[in-house]
């Protein structure tokens, strides 16, 4: 499982952004409906206007010098203004789009409230703002402290990514906040940036409910429209949220704080989802919500028939086009006219539409570009990595594993994968570990050899015929020292004592091919001073086992190695119900009757001159000829000589000394100069007490020479005969 970079966490880019989808939804609405409901508020200003005293009179004719309709503008309530008070040059208009007052403003720091005015005076400001007002002013506060509560909430997975990216350590307290929390990163900040919004639509709510919050119906009436468009505009914020951080959870942040082995199952407490569901959401998100907010500005953009009281014949004929000459045209449209019950689009109205249209229009856009976006990494990411996994496990990798990113068929499917691949994997572990057992019993060479892949390929019969170097080494006299030890400790010592040798034929290119019980019948395919190279070495070992042997009272012990190259039979012999490998050869008995020479000769190796003649460099060793010999089992005589090296360092040195004389003393025994090659052999045992194949020899120069012993022989020795 690879991971990948790692990320920045989100936290306030997130929060900005639903913010500035709310605000781009419900600002434009809040022009638009002044725009829309200006002519009532102006009608019902100058309603209220009438009767007023001679103050507003001469407001009146200042407001006319601003280009403003002084009919429809003042409304003096119950505020009586001194003529003197008010300053005609220096009284300016100005229209509130939130409160729906337009705000006169003298330079006067004073002010007095009109009606819908605010009139400069010289009187302190103790006008109320209206509910718009209020609410902006009350979520703007809100989502200061959300934004505060959830910059606290998100910094710990802020510091924690920050850490991981730069390699620092990072604390227990701080990883197990993260990894307790990350899950549900999604419901909490949505839920946080809920409480903004839930806190301002309850007091909207209440607002519409209480019959004194609105001086008259048009304030109410664009307030409740109002409510309409927060509330659906709160709800597509809430849902960015949401799914913005959900998707950064799943696909970016979950492998960074889980390990390998959590993510290979579901790590998700609530129930398996549907992509099917996923689909619907995001076509909802991207359509439907939007679509609702085009609706809405559709609807608040007519206006009914009925608010234009009597309409005239012509007026009529405008409203209904040609239309008229299918229904029949009245001569008015009355009060109890059915056409009352129509709708039309205004001038201004064309704008709200048009503007509403444009706004829920590019966050649709936003929220194509966005859940498109979420919605395919969302699926193909995880596809994608299991499908690389699937190449990798064909390629025969089998520590690759999914990361369950979601709770659905994808995330099933994943699971599904780690779990097969997890069985896949022990069970190829299973049958690596039976190949591995197979091959202590039988050797992989043999499968070279016998050309076949796997074990199971192998049949009885199977057999090959091969030119290779045969290895027998045996410890003398272990059975008397077996008697000593229980079976348990026999097995312990002569383990310990396999356990010392083995390395060394494997590290010289060899290969075990069977234990005869405390012998070891190994073989070289390759050269013969690989088998005569092992034979040096498992003779430097032996010294070192005798050595940690002796530490824990052991007995030490000594061995023979017979060595000879020649062609063999190897393959597969039994029968059906147990079949072992071996090989058959007369190069496999020759090699076990040398090491059993090394007993009468006294030396450590002895190779055959069939081994001598295949090694590429004899002069890389220190041998000496020893003698010909008939083996039991063999008509032909065999040449044998033995390898110095293999010899303790002080008897090594002797023999290499003697080397030349004990040859000139072989051609004098080979030539039936008896007395001659007597001496030669008596004066390498001065020097070399333990050269036992002197002895040997001067035994057998005394028996010839002594009288009545013919003369007969011709330098062969019957092994089985003779000793």
């Amino acid at each position: 499982m690879k991971h990948s970079r790692v990320p920045t966490y989100y936290g306030f880019r997130i929060y900005f952004l639903a913010t500035f989808i709310y605000y781009f939804l419900v600002t434009p609405f809040i022009g638009v409906q002044f725009l829309k409901y200006a002519p009532l508020l102006i009608e019902k200003g100058g309603q209220n206007s009438q009767g007023q005293d001679q103050e507003a009179g001469a407001l009146n004719t200042n407001l006319f010098k601003a280009n403003i309709q002084p009919v429809t503008l003042l409304n003096l309530n119950d505020t009586t203004l001194p003529e003197d008070s008010i300053d005609p040059d220096n009284l300016h208009f100005v229209l509130n789009p939130l409160s729906g007052n337009i705000d006169t403003v003298t330079d006067d720091t004073q002010r007095i409230g009109i009606g819908g005015l605010t009139v400069g005076a010289n009187q302190p400001n103790n006008t109320e703002k209206n509910p718009m007002t209020k609410s902006f002013n009350l979520l703007l506060k809100m989502l200061i402290i959300i934004f505060l509560a959830g910059f606290l909430f998100n910094l710990p997975f802020k510091r924690y990514f920050i850490r991981k990216r730069k390699n620092k350590r990072i604390s227990k307290k701080l990883f197990s906040y993260c990894k307790k929390l990350l899950l549900h990163t999604p419901w909490i900040n949505s839920s946080i940036f809920f409480i903004a919004f839930a806190i301002n639509t309850a007091y909207m709510i209440y607002v519409i409910l209480s019959p004194d919050q609105f001086s008259d119906e048009a304030h109410k009436q664009i307030f409740t429209q109002f409510f309409y468009v927060s509330v659906i505009s709160s709800l597509l914020s809430l849902l960015f949220v949401f799914f913005w951080q959900k998707h950064r959870v799943h696909i970016k942040y979950l492998e960074h704080i889980y390990t390998a082995e959590e993510l290979r199952n579901r790590i998700f407490n609530f129930k398996v989802g549907k992509i099917r569901n996923r689909f619907l959401v995001s076509s909802s998100m991207t359509t439907l919500l939007p679509l609702t907010i085009v609706i809405l500005y559709l609807l608040l953009s007519l206006t009914s028939v009925s608010d234009l009281g009597e309409l005239s014949n012509d007026q009529v004929k405008i409203l209904l086009g040609n239309y008229t000459k299918i229904f029949g045209l009245p001569e008015t449209i009355g009060m109890d006219s059915p056409y009352r019950s129509l709708f039309y689009v205004n001038a201004i109205d064309n704008i709200s539409m048009f503007v509403g249209i444009g706004a829920g229009i590019f966050i649709s856009f936003v929220y194509i570009i966005f859940f498109v976006r979420w919605t395919t990494q969302d699926i193909v990411k995880p596809v994608q990595e299991l499908l690389d996994n699937m190449r990798l496990t064909g390629e025969g990798n089998m520590n690759n594993f999914g990361i369950v990113r979601t709770n659905d068929e994808i995330g099933l499917l994943t699971e599904g994968y780690n779990d097969m691949s997890q069985k896949i994997k022990d069970y190829i572990s299973n049958i690596s570990r039976m190949n591995e057992a197979y091959a202590r019993f039988v050797p992989r060479q043999f499968l070279h050899f016998l050309k076949k892949e796997h074990f199971v390929d192998i049949k009885l019969g199977d057999q090959v015929q091969q030119e290779m170097t045969i290895l027998f080494t045996d410890i003398r006299g272990f059975t008397e020292i077996s008697e000593s030890m229980t079976p348990k400790e026999n097995f312990d010592f002569l383990n310990h004592y396999l356990g010392y040798m083995e390395p060394v034929i494997s590290n010289n290119n060899g290969f075990i091919d069977k234990y005869i019980g405390d012998s070891i019948m190994a073989l070289f395919p390759e050269n013969p001073g690989d088998a005569i190279n092992a034979a040096i070495e498992m003779r430097i070992k032996l010294v070192q086992f005798n050595q940690v042997m002796s530490q824990f009272g052991k007995p030490e012990i000594d061995s023979g190695i017979g060595i000879h190259a020649g062609k063999l039979m190897l393959g597969i012999v039994g029968g059906e119900g147990r079949m072992d490998s071996t090989v058959i050869s007369d190069a496999v008995n020759l090699a076990s009757r040398l090491e059993g020479l090394t007993k009468i000769y006294g030396n450590a190796i002895i190779i055959s001159e069939d081994t001598l003649i295949k090694i590429d460099d004899p002069s890389n060793y220190h041998y000496r000829f020893l003698d010909v010999v008939k083996v039991k089992g063999k008509k032909e005589a065999v040449y044998i000589f033995e390898i110095i090296d293999g010899e303790p360092e002080d008897i090594k040195r002797l023999k290499i000394e003697t080397k030349v004389q004990f040859g000139k003393a072989i051609n004098h025994y080979k030539n039936k100069q008896y007395k001659e090659a007597l001496a030669g052999f008596s004066a390498i045992k001065e020097v070399n007490m333990h050269d036992k194949a002197a002895g040997l020899y001067i035994n057998r120069c005394e028996k010839l020479l002594k009288p009545g012993i013919p003369e007969e022989n011709n330098g062969i020795v019957d092994v089985e005969e003779s000793y």
